[in-house]
């Protein structure tokens, strides 16, 4: 079947799920204030990186006894800190269901070399059993929102309230579109560039009280290199969670930071940054839902992520090609949509099924995501037609 080559392209062809899309209406002008040419540890650059911490938690809804940081090496280098500095008191439950919660299981069996690790796999698309993991007497480390594979936790209903280890979640591409029950957790982490569109490079890690009692009261058995350690003599270094970070940040990454959550605050904070999200992939699911050519990877609905959408082809046609047709109809539509400037950056990760991936974050606009999916429509008959 013809489909005619849509007239409306997306007004921003930015769809990658990291660094993402700039917040609507960005442009240099809003770095115009960065602190370039001053020491992040003078008095204006400490009060700019503590705006940032500040804005964090207003935005976020963190509670007033959690600690916010900013730390290097954006959301892997604030896993890797704390599994470093604070696992091995007692044994630990890894969940992986992506790539990333599989780097994590790599880290703590291979890298640490812990041996009391119980490991919860599934694959592509799904959950493992919530149910059955262990969060009353073991640590748990887990995503809360899969990048790579467009899986979410629902809810944190499986993990228990009168807990006795810590729970350790990389939210990288949940936070701010995606409620945290953060009575439920005790670390989380994100990174800049996920759903505020913000550079790349720094790390966020919060930590409740039961975060820092541990770090506070057990020391690991291997040394921890100076960019991972949090306490001295005992105690939490507190300047890391006031602005005195750890290394020398990028100031106009800062800035940009401060930018963005400034946005967040001008259309109604979290909720209205959820409901951004939302909106975005309720266009996607949709389409998919009048599409017979395409579907979720996920395939429970309460599973889905609203950053992160990742798509299967099933159109008929294509799949009694077999795998390998897939995965070429695939790159293909992704090299014809980058051609046409109407989406860049939508293939599936690397690891994972043959596919499309297309960031439906807050800062993106619904009437894009519209317009991608007539692109989508169009670029998969094109490519049908030579088949």
């Amino acid at each position: 079947m013809t489909i005619a080559r849509p007239a409306t392209k997306p007004a921003c062809p930015n769809f990658s799920s990291g660094p993402c899309a700039k917040r609507p209406g960005w442009s240099l002008d809003a770095l115009s204030g960065a602190l370039v040419g001053r020491s992040h540890r003078a008095k204006p650059g400490k009060a700019r990186l503590q705006l940032a911490i500040d804005l964090t938690r207003e935005v976020l809804g963190v509670p007033a006894d959690y600690k916010i940081g900013i730390v290097p090496a954006s959301d892997t280098g604030a896993v890797e800190m704390i599994m470093w500095s604070a696992l091995g008191a007692r044994g630990i439950d890894m969940l992986a269901w992506e790539s990333f919660g599989e780097g994590w299981v790599t880290d703590v069996a291979k890298q640490l070399k812990l041996e009391d690790v119980r490991v919860f796999k599934s694959a592509y698309g799904e959950l493992p059993d919530l149910s059955t993991v262990d969060t009353k007497t073991r640590d748990v480390v887990f995503t809360w929102n899969g990048t790579t594979s467009g899986v979410r936790v629902p809810n944190a209903d499986w993990i228990a309230a009168d807990r006795e280890g810590i729970t350790i979640c990389d939210a990288t591409s949940a936070a701010f579109a995606q409620d945290l029950d953060w009575a439920k957790l005790d670390v989380v982490t994100f990174s800049w560039q996920k759903v505020l569109g913000g550079e790349a490079a720094h790390g966020m890690l919060i930590l409740s009280p039961r975060a820092v009692e541990r770090l506070e009261s057990y020391k690991p058995a291997w040394p921890l290199p100076k960019i991972f350690r949090m306490t001295k003599g005992g105690k939490l270094i507190d300047g890391i969670f006031v602005g005195e970070t750890i290394n020398t940040p990028s100031m106009l990454a800062v800035e940009d930071y401060v930018d963005a959550l400034k946005w967040a605050q001008s259309v109604g904070s979290l909720k209205g940054l959820i409901a951004r999200a939302d909106a975005n992939t309720k266009v996607i699911a949709d389409w998919v839902a009048a599409s017979k050519s395409f579907a979720f990877l996920p395939k429970v609905e309460a599973t889905r992520s609203n950053t992160s959408v990742c798509l299967s082809i099933v159109d008929p046609q294509v799949v009694a090609k077999g795998d390998e047709v897939v995965a070429k109809v695939a790159k293909a539509i992704v090299a014809a949509l980058d051609k046409e400037g109407v989406a860049y950056d939508i293939g599936a990760y690397r690891d994972a099924p043959a596919g499309l991936r297309i960031w439906c974050g807050a800062t993106v606009e619904a009437s894009d995501v519209k317009a991608l999916t007539s692109w989508l429509d169009w670029a998969l008959a094109e490519e049908k037609a030579k088949l």
